[in-house]
């Protein structure tokens, strides 16, 4: 049996009125990336920052590598790399000085060159972090979370604002990080980013876990059907498409519709002899294979949104 990373058991925070975690429960494997995913507003943050020690849980228990919340040692927080969404820079200092700033943090650290070309910053070293796009500071960020080659990673929505290319980067700056040994947590709100890169993923909404596994077992659970998606012109018979031959169920979202298929030629068939009859208009359609964002669709009745 694996060791475990990371244990949370009944996690709960309430600010105010809101309950932003709602007695979260997972364990992280050593070695394992582990994905929470959700909307902002979820619960992700809050659930990391308990993790992290940086605010107090009203109930729950946490072991982080072993040892109980709220007994981390100086050593075990030496093994431990932290990314979060709002990171404070000396504006003045440039890349390779802030790297070499956490380095001295550490008793054990990686080259201050080999961690800046990790995250693709090799032509802004010697740029000040003022003077860096939101991206690049991002990236920087990240940069700083895996200075002092920690055991245990914690990514807080580490691609927003990066451009395609450099998330995809990114990416494989994690899948190395699990080569090496490592177990790392990121949230994310990117469905295809959760796909890609998690061994298990804990979907979140509104403080709660509502579903917890393998991407790839969460869609085989939830859907063995193809997804067909348009746009309707005008109102969309609802009853006649969700009787079309193959379609086992409809979801609707601001009026759009998504159909679930076992027979995706039949029920293509039907859609178009709507359209010949005059009672469906449509554009943009697009037919594809269910994916996490039709399990959160299924679950919550909406897409993810930033």
């Amino acid at each position: 049996m694996n060791q475990m990373a990371i244990e949370v058991h009944d996690l709960c925070k309430r600010y105010g009125d809101t309950l932003a975690a709602d007695g979260v429960t997972f364990s992280i494997a050593a070695g394992e990336i582990f994905g929470l995913l959700g909307p902002n507003g979820a619960g992700k943050t809050t659930t990391v920052e308990c993790i992290l020690g940086l605010r107090r849980p009203d109930a729950g228990r946490i072991v982080v590598l072993g040892i109980e919340h709220g007994a981390l040692s100086r050593q075990i927080r030496a093994r431990v790399g932290a990314q979060l969404q709002t990171t404070g820079l000396y504006p003045r200092l440039t890349v390779r000085e802030l790297v070499d700033l956490f380095a001295c943090l550490f008793p054990r650290a990686l080259p201050t060159d080999e961690v800046i070309e990790m995250v693709g910053l090799q032509e802004k070293a010697g740029t000040r972090s003022k003077d860096l796009s939101g991206g690049q500071r991002q990236r920087l960020a990240v940069a700083l979370a895996l200075v002092n080659d920690p055991d245990l990673i914690f990514l807080d929505e580490p691609t927003t604002g990066l451009d395609p290319q450099a998330r995809r980067g990114l990416w494989d700056v994690i899948r190395a990080q699990k080569r090496a040994g490592k177990t790392v947590l990121f949230t994310t709100h990117y469905m295809e980013e959760a796909e890609q890169l998690c061994d298990r993923v804990a979907v979140m909404d509104h403080g709660r876990i509502i579903a917890l596994d393998t991407p790839e077992a969460l869609i085989n659970r939830h859907f063995q059907e193809t997804a067909i998606e348009f746009v309707p012109l005008g109102e969309p018979p609802h009853e006649r498409l969700t009787a079309l031959p193959g379609v086992t169920q409809m979801i609707l979202e601001d009026g759009h519709p998504t159909l679930y298929s076992t027979d995706v030629p039949r029920t293509m068939a039907g859609l178009f002899e709507l359209v010949t009859e005059g009672r469906l208009a449509f554009k943009d359609m697009t037919v594809r294979r269910a994916t996490l964002e039709d399990v959160f669709l299924k679950l919550t009745g909406r897409r993810i949104r930033a």
